[in-house]
């Protein structure tokens, strides 16, 4: 068998991987609620139209809900194909459908029976709490479920820690565990039909499975075997460090140039603090390296921590990777801290490569040796481009679409590779798509802590 050269165009798979999982989550989610439709149908409708419509929201809520896990589980899978940018951005939308059937299925029911039994939507909705099994917890989980949703608006969502998001996103697992035990008391799925009760305790098992092995027996096995510690911490400029770790069997890692960790530095003070930090270069089966820039206290203190600290690392996450590469030759664009994953994918990338490294000023180019040295060894270029945001040169705009096609003509027939600040991310995407260059061919990664 002949081995391909590292940087030979890889062959291209029948379906792009992106494609492919796309594909999958559409059958799997239609499949899901074509079932869910006939077993509500199949187990009988109400008298009031109002019940049978807040009935049925409130199945889809459940499956949304199911859904969810699926998304939050981080299934290695999924996450190289999709990227956690698409799956984070599947996830609120499918979290704000979840909310508006879940208001849809309290609002039907309770007006439904109070039409009923003749009384205000109010006295209803207190005496189906204090008499009927579950609805008191369904309650609990409904108000768990707005909390979290008013906290998830991009307006709150700005004004708030990471680490406190994260945490009130944790009341969600309760919600799910109140909703699921509301439907098994008073779901009609569940006392009318066998055959839908195996669906939801299928669907409703699978789905917690998948959350305990993406988030909690999957990270776990792999620091159990791998055991991560620090070996060197270098800055690489004055607000920039690298940290150089190693550990047992990391050939056996399945992590790619351009993806990312969620690294737990364990010392006294920062144990409990999970960062998320791209590799800055490719992963060689002996260490693994990552390049922070001091945006914060967490990132500002790597420059202190000490060799031999024990690491526990999430992942390695993400889709930014060369396996999406659909052309023989590729354009890395890095705007920032956005270099470190671009750093890394031109070792990994196939044919010949264009690197365009967008920052204030000449200083802030940490890295700038080694992408020139890469570069060169394997017949690539690299164009600096510094200055401040409204630069223009020649053609406009750095990053505008005259710009680009002055740099790289050919940029329509290359994989276009996108990691920096939003605003300067959206720019190039704007620019790519104005020169023509297919969407297929565009791969992106927003550099925020939300990713």
């Amino acid at each position: 068998m002949t081995t391909l050269p590292r940087h030979s165009a890889p062959p291209r798979p029948a379906v792009a991987p992106r494609v492919a999982a796309k594909i999958w989550l559409s059958v799997f989610l239609a499949a899901n609620v074509l079932l869910v439709t006939v077993f509500f149908f199949v187990g009988g409708l109400s008298d009031r139209p109002l019940i049978s419509i807040g009935r049925l929201a409130g199945l889809y809520a459940a499956q949304a809900m199911a859904f969810q896990l699926l998304l939050v589980a981080r299934l290695p899978w999924l996450d190289r194909r999709l990227g956690m940018d698409r799956l984070t951005s599947l996830h609120r939308w499918t979290g704000f459908s979840l909310l508006w059937l879940l208001v849809a299925h309290v609002v039907f029911v309770v007006f439904g029976y109070a039409g009923l039994e003749g009384t205000n939507a109010a006295s209803e909705l207190v005496s189906l709490a204090t008499t009927l099994e579950g609805i008191l917890r369904a309650i609990v989980a409904f108000v768990l479920i707005l909390v979290v949703g008013a906290m998830s608006v991009r307006f709150a969502r700005r004004r708030m820690a990471y680490e406190t998001w994260h945490f009130v996103h944790l009341y969600t697992y309760a919600a799910v565990v109140l909703a699921f035990t509301h439907q098994i008391a008073v779901g009609q799925s569940f006392t009318s039909s066998p055959v839908a009760r195996g669906y939801w305790w299928t669907l409703w098992i699978g789905a917690g499975v998948a959350v305990l092995a993406g988030r909690f027996v999957l990270p776990l096995w792999r620091n159990a075997r791998h055991r991560l510690r620090v070996v060197a911490v270098v800055p690489e400029s004055a607000n920039t460090v690298s940290v150089y770790l190693t550990g047992r069997d990391l050939d056996q890692l399945p992590a790619r140039a351009g993806q990312f960790f969620l690294w737990r530095f364990l010392t006294r003070d920062r144990w409990w603090q999970a960062n998320p930090f791209s590799l800055s270069a490719a992963p060689d089966g002996r260490t693994l390296r990552l390049t922070a820039k001091a945006v914060g206290e967490s990132s500002a203190k790597l420059r202190s921590l000490p060799v031999g600290t024990r690491v526990f690392a999430e992942g390695p996450y993400g889709a930014f990777t060369a396996i999406h590469q659909q052309q023989p030759n590729a354009l890395l664009i890095a705007g920032g801290v956005g270099i470190t994953p671009i750093r890394a994918l031109l070792e990994d990338v196939a044919g010949h490569v264009v690197v365009l490294y967008r920052t204030h000023r000449r200083e802030d180019a940490v890295l700038l040796p080694e992408l020139l040295n890469l570069a060169k060894a394997r017949g690539g270029v690299v164009h600096l481009l510094v200055g401040p945001k409204e630069q223009s040169g020649p053609y406009g705009p750095q990053l505008g679409p005259e710009s680009l096609y002055a740099l790289v003509p050919d940029i329509a027939e290359r994989d276009v590779f996108v990691c920096g600040p939003a605003g300067m991310t959206s720019a190039v995407l704007r620019s790519v798509r104005q020169l023509g260059v297919p969407a297929a061919q565009v791969h992106a990664e927003r550099f925020s802590l939300a990713a």
